[in-house]
């Protein structure tokens, strides 16, 4: 009773190496942090790139590009779409981490009954 390998640990009780589901959220918890970091990063750097942009290097803000100032060009047209990208990308990038986790835990699952 005291020693119930089926609560809490995530191993299995038959003695062969089992999958440590903690470790294994945790893994992907980690994977999807960095890449939830990276792509918030790429986000913030365009959001707040943009007011410095225009402070520190307004000739170039003020360009004009297909009849707009680069800076109403990104605000206005290019904005979305950037953060579109940006989503399908994480969510892409996102699910990749778990097929690959998920493929992982099948073979070592398989290992075990085998």
């Amino acid at each position: 009773m005291g020693n119930d390998a089926s609560h809490g640990s995530g191993r299995r009780s038959s003695g062969s190496p089992a999958i440590d589901s903690d470790a294994l959220l945790r893994a992907i918890m980690q994977r999807q942090a960095r890449l939830s970091v990276g792509v918030a990063a790429v986000f913030l750097l365009l959001v707040l790139g943009l007011p410095l942009v225009n402070q520190y290097m307004p000739e170039l803000a003020q360009r004009r590009v297909a009849g707009f100032s680069a800076t109403w060009l990104f605000l206005g047209l290019l904005f979305y779409p950037i953060t579109w990208l940006l989503s399908a990308f994480f969510v892409r990038a996102s699910e990749a981490v778990e097929r690959e986790v998920a493929a992982l835990a099948g073979e070592q699952e398989g290992t075990d009954h085998g």
